[in-house]
């Protein structure tokens, strides 16, 4: 796959998530293989440009973090072209643009999912970027504000006239937020729309399955899979599999959820320091250990996480309180199985989704 002048090994990508897709993060997934293009949280263009220090954190790397794309959210046409620029001269790979965030600090200023709102103004803002880099710049969109606006087909087809490499469309738009299921019919409109750049479907992708469900009802060039990495930071590499072979590779041992979860957290000591990495790892460590059978006894304790010997006192003696629950193999005894992942846009009608993945909760507006 191509991306204008950057070409690409995978067609499965990184979503930006807010608070989560930082460096270790990538790295950690980089680490397990099947990822190629991944992109940072949103940052904000103004904030660079006044080098803000948390503005640059949020968009750190290292030589091993490639190729790698920050995604700008501003409705300042100056501003986010000047961003791309020094973007560009930092050596970073592509620019993604935020049209899909439904916060309302983000959308009040003109950003994120408001820019589906004005195509012209918005397809003016992106054609100062596109002129003003080589790089390749995306969009990231939902599809509209809500079910009586769904612009993203309108808004795909104005954004290649002036430019943009590749589309990515979440299938929901700024009303749902995460609520409800994917839409595929609405991913596949905008794959229609355009005629020569690729479109990459994007929501509700937990398993190698609904990966390739959502490439075979949408027509999308690549999906690109946010929340569902958490769950399964292996599933870059299982689906890679999957669409090679037709067949579902195992899901990952528990001995290699251990294995690669304190990989992630030596990553966050790395970046962040012991203190802030610890307690930045709080909300991390959950994810994991939803996979991982009866946790409880680990997750009331992790989230109090202070430091790295901490943690180790802690794992240790979760692992022991574990062993009550395996068998004579050291395999969980059925009755204390995870349930099977499955993303909801594959559930049959009436089937209750045991798996779900938790969103943010109460309105959009305070998310």
């Amino acid at each position: 796959m191509r991306f204008g002048s950057l070409e690409l090994k995978s067609n499965l990508f990184l979503s930006p998530l807010a608070g989560y897709t930082n460096l270790p993060f990538r790295l950690t997934l980089r680490e397990i293989g099947g990822l190629d293009l991944a992109t940072t949280d949103l940052v904000n263009a103004r904030s660079l440009l006044e080098k803000n220090p948390k503005a640059f954190k949020l968009i750190e790397t290292c030589p091993a973090d490639r190729p790698l794309a920050v995604q700008l959210f501003g409705s300042v046409s100056e501003e986010m072209r000047d961003a791309a620029v020094m973007l560009q001269e930092r050596g970073i790979s592509s620019i993604d643009i935020n049209m899909g965030c439904p916060v309302r600090k983000v959308c009040k200023v003109g950003g994120g999912s408001a820019m589906m709102t004005e195509l012209d103004r918005t397809a003016a803002l992106v054609k100062g970027m596109v002129d003003a880099v080589r790089i390749p710049v995306t969009a990231k969109m939902r599809l509209g504000w809500d079910d009586q606006n769904l612009t993203a087909p309108d808004l795909a087809r104005a954004l290649e006239g002036v430019g943009v490499a590749a589309i990515f469309v979440h299938g929901r738009t700024r009303e749902q937020g995460f609520s409800g299921t994917v839409n595929l019919a609405g991913i596949r409109a905008v794959v229609q729309a355009v005629t020569s750049i690729p479109v990459i479907g994007n929501g509700d992708v937990t398993t190698p399955e609904a990966a390739k469900r959502m490439f075979e009802q949408t027509g999308c060039a690549g999906v690109s899979i946010g929340r569902g990495a958490f769950y399964d930071p292996w599933i870059f590499k299982r689906t890679r599999k999957h669409m090679e072979s037709g067949t579902v590779p195992p899901e990952a041992s528990f001995e290699e959820r251990i294995r690669v979860l304190c990989r992630h957290l030596d990553l966050m000591i790395e970046v962040f320091g012991e203190t802030h990495g610890c307690r930045m790892f709080r909300k991390v460590a959950p994810w994991y250990a939803k996979r991982f059978g009866p946790v409880h006894e680990f997750t009331k304790k992790v989230v109090l996480l202070s430091s790295k010997a901490h943690f180790e006192e802690m794992l240790q003696s979760y692992l022991q309180w574990r062993l009550q629950f395996v068998d004579e193999r050291g395999e969980l005894k059925p009755q204390y199985r995870p349930a099977p992942m499955v993303a909801s846009f594959m559930q049959e009608p009436g089937v209750a989704q045991r798996a779900a993945i938790p969103v943010p909760k109460g309105p959009v507006e305070v998310w």
